[in-house]
């Protein structure tokens, strides 16, 4: 008895094990559908959070809206600075003094790092004042050493950002103050901001905390601190997000808070942009949502996504029809291995895959890696990943197929065709011709030689 029960409880654990060790699913047998993560609902007017290794969009709420941009304008005086630099038009030590024009029309409680007319200062020096605390004079200074004059310079900026894709961008200034023919949207300023990104000098100064510039022809040394909060608790504490590098904040009446900003945290680079963002009062203090919905946003992307390898290059995926060739088919693998930005929960498995060929049968000769055709990875609609499609092995040519397509195409060409009908109908002709002429041969050899015989009368005997 003891042995029967040991028996019937070894089995109760065994079944209860092979339950958790088989995946949930539904009742129909199909697999539960993979748990892909909640919109975060960024409280701001246009949001964007994109993977920086993969160009992946994360997150994006009206990102491709007009929207004023305030000082997120200086990433693009920024970009045409470094590639003047880098054209060898102008160098970092290169000394640049403030001129009466690029000083004039500013407004006088704009961000500013107190550059006076007739103060000389290295192109470093001013990208550091426009970049760390948003000074607007140093925008206009370098447009003039990079231009000539402002207005040349904006037109250099409206020609770069076309030349970058933006569709929905138009400056009007270098520094980012209000006008209302001065717009771009988060995805633009996403693009902008990428290019300059390539250049290291532009992160190592946007992501700089705080910094001493050195004293000048009327100025003693001065230190700046920057505006971004989530590099430091200098001007304002509790936004402090230890994965944040740099980039640049932005801020008027009309534009409301804005924030372009990058953030590592493992393998995985985002970089985001926030535009008309609010300042609101939350639990007995002021809550600048610029910055909290960035560090939110980073949240969201750290938490719920991650690289994978969804697809193995040794995998067959499919066999292609062949002709002129004794083997029928050739099987087409991808061409690399693929590993992206998907998420956590989503697995290759769930994927649906969408393979394209080139033609529905391909004509040997096939050589090895000649591709085929394409498959396409997604999901719920959304594309994750395309893939070439490359024949594995190579087919040989029949001679004997190959022979008799050549011949079955030469007389399906058109002029082939021409020729043909015309030797037929000339043969045709000359077989009428010779047939009248036979006919009437007889006719006129038949007639003569019977006047012949009847005049004919013999010799008497």
């Amino acid at each position: 008895m003891k042995t029967k029960r040991f028996f019937s409880v070894f089995l109760l654990v065994a079944l209860v094990m092979s339950l958790w060790a088989v995946p949930f699913a539904s009742a129909d047998g199909t697999k539960d559908a993979p748990v892909l993560p909640e919109d975060p609902d960024i409280l701001a007017k246009a949001a964007l959070l994109v993977d920086y290794n993969t160009g992946e969009v994360v997150y994006g709420k009206n990102e491709h809206e007009e929207l004023y941009p305030a000082s997120l304008t200086k990433i693009m005086t920024a970009l045409l600075t470094l590639e003047a630099i880098g054209a060898g038009k102008l160098t970092m030590d290169q000394p640049l003094t403030a001129t009466a024009t690029a000083l004039e029309g500013l407004s006088s409680d704009g961000s500013s790092a107190g550059i006076k007319v007739g103060e000389t200062m290295p192109v470093r020096d001013l990208l550091y004042c426009m970049l760390v605390v948003s000074a607007n004079e140093a925008c206009d200074i370098l447009a003039e050493a990079v231009s000539g004059s402002v207005s040349a310079f904006v037109s250099a900026m409206n020609e770069k950002a076309k030349a970058l894709g933006c569709e929905n961008t138009h400056f009007v200034n270098p520094n980012g103050l209000h006008d209302p023919q001065h717009y771009t949207s988060a995805w633009d300023m996403y693009l902008i901001t990428r290019a300059a990104m390539e250049y290291p000098d532009f992160m190592a100064i946007c992501n700089t905390a705080s910094t001493t510039i050195a004293a000048t022809n009327v100025s003693k040394e001065r230190t700046l601190y920057t505006t971004n909060n989530l590099l430091s608790n200098w001007r304002v504490i509790g936004y402090r997000d230890t994965r944040a590098q740099g980039i640049k904040t932005g801020s008027t009446d009309a534009a409301g808070h804005c924030l372009v900003s990058s953030a590592m945290q493992g393998s995985l680079h985002f970089v985001s942009v926030i535009l008309g963002a609010d300042r609101v009062e939350e639990n007995g203090r002021g809550n600048i949502r610029s910055f909290s919905e960035t560090s939110r946003m980073f949240d969201y992307g750290f938490n719920n996504f991650a690289y994978k390898t969804i697809i193995d290059p040794d995998e067959p995926i499919q066999e292609v029809p062949v002709t002129l060739s004794k083997l029928d088919h050739v099987t087409v693998h991808p061409a690399k291995e693929l590993e992206i930005l998907m998420p956590k929960g989503l697995n290759e498995e769930d994927m649906e895959r969408t393979i394209t060929l080139n033609q529905e049968s391909v004509e040997a000769p096939v050589a090895e890696g000649d591709v085929l055709g394409t498959m396409v990875l997604s999901y719920g609609g959304k594309v994750y990943a395309s893939v070439d499609l490359l024949a594995m092995h190579d087919v040989e040519a029949s001679k004997l197929l190959t022979f008799w397509r050549d011949v079955k195409d030469f007389f399906a060409k058109t002029s082939v065709r021409v020729v043909g009908v015309i030797l037929v109908v000339l043969l045709v002709a000359f077989l009428v011709w010779k047939l009248l002429l036979s006919r009437r041969r007889y006719r006129y050899g038949r007639s003569v030689g019977y006047s012949r015989s009847r005049n004919y009368r013999g010799r008497r005997r």
